[in-house]
């Protein structure tokens, strides 16, 4: 038998690729750093999905369930690979528990990193407690908790979600657009005014990317349903004045000054790099795009290919990307992966 397929990352596309392996018949190393299987879904306890509206729980959680039974695919969790050498059908990979193993093919799932507010002090994270990120906010929704002010446990009645802290900003060095921050605010923003049915939410906004089918199911039915207010606006400060916290900067529509209260403040924080992306690109010798994405290869001729033959890549270690996306291509780069397992080796990418 073929030697297996080594996976790394255990998130949405790492999940998606280790199965459609095994439906094929063909054996899977799964790798991933952190103590369990899921990714962001699962680690960062998002809440509804988008675009399916399902529990992240459920959902991702069902792919975890399905990857830890399959007989085909072998799990480490906690582990990394320290170092990686020989050529496609024949590499082998050590792991940081001092196995090895001998792999026809990898494919890099290893995702992004939340963007950290305190890159963006002037917006208030860290120095004001009910200052939170939308990863906050969907670990309330989803623990049953509640939306609820971290400083006194209060019910908000104003809310305010600012977007693109950490994306399209090149003042702090993230010149992307995070894709997915758009519409995932206007579904948040649904679900806090489901909860609080008296709360008041606005998302403060330069531009609004809820692409394809989104625009209709959740920039208009968040207006029309739910009445969640759009402000085209450039935020200049988030200050408090003892009581509350106040946006101030600018609406860009009207060309006026703005100076708002509210009970909560939430970050619509983008996606950045894996901040292991240098250390992974030095281990598989695979090369890093000008934001330190992991590159790929000609998109036309093999999308899931990286610089380094028999060497994948899937998801959004490779950019941005949604999780329907990231699934996906993680179910790409196994074709692609199993065509090295069955000899079809890749041309060295240009």
């Amino acid at each position: 038998m073929a030697n297996p397929v080594l996976v790394v990352g255990g998130g949405p596309s790492g999940l998606a690729a280790s199965h459609a392996l095994a439906s094929v018949g063909q054996p899977v190393v799964l790798v991933e750093k952190e103590s369990q299987l899921g990714g962001a879904p699962i680690l960062s306890g998002y809440a509804k999905l988008v675009p399916s509206g399902e529990w992240a729980k459920d959902a991702i959680g069902g792919m975890v369930t399905r990857a830890e039974a399959a007989d085909l695919v072998t799990v480490n969790t906690a582990t990394t690979v320290q170092e990686f050498s020989g050529n496609p059908g024949a590499f082998r990979a050590t792991l940081s528990d001092g196995s090895s193993v001998d792999a026809s093919a990898a494919i890099l799932c290893t995702g992004f990193t939340h963007f950290d507010s305190v890159n963006k002090p002037e917006w208030g994270f860290g120095l004001f407690p009910d200052v939170v990120t939308t990863t906050q906010v969907e670990q309330m929704i989803s623990s049953g908790a509640g939306v609820r002010c971290p400083s006194d446990g209060r019910t908000p009645k104003r809310v305010a979600i600012l977007l693109c802290v950490g994306s399209r900003d090149r003042q702090i060095g993230r010149e992307w657009c995070s894709k997915v921050c758009c519409t995932v605010s206007s579904n948040l923003a649904m679900e806090i005014r489901e909860e609080l049915p008296d709360c008041h939410v606005y998302i403060y906004y330069m531009d609004i990317r809820t692409f394809g089918l989104y625009e209709d199911l959740y920039y208009w039915r968040s207006q029309e349903e739910f009445k969640v207010k759009y402000v085209k606006a450039r935020i200049a400060e988030v200050t408090s004045d003892g009581d509350r916290l106040i946006v101030k900067g600018e609406d860009t529509l009207v060309k006026r000054p703005i100076t708002i209260p509210f009970d909560m403040v939430v970050h619509a924080i983008g996606m950045d790099p894996n901040v292991d992306n240098m250390l992974l690109s030095s281990i598989f010798d695979v090369k890093l795009q000008k934001h330190g994405h992991i590159e790929r290869a000609s998109t036309y001729s093999a999308m899931a290919e990286t610089s380094r033959p028999g060497v994948f890549v899937a998801g959004a270690a490779t950019g941005p990307e949604t999780i329907d996306d990231s699934i996906a291509q993680g179910q790409g780069a196994a074709m692609a992966a199993l065509a090295v397992v069955n000899g079809a080796l890749p041309q060295a990418a240009e």
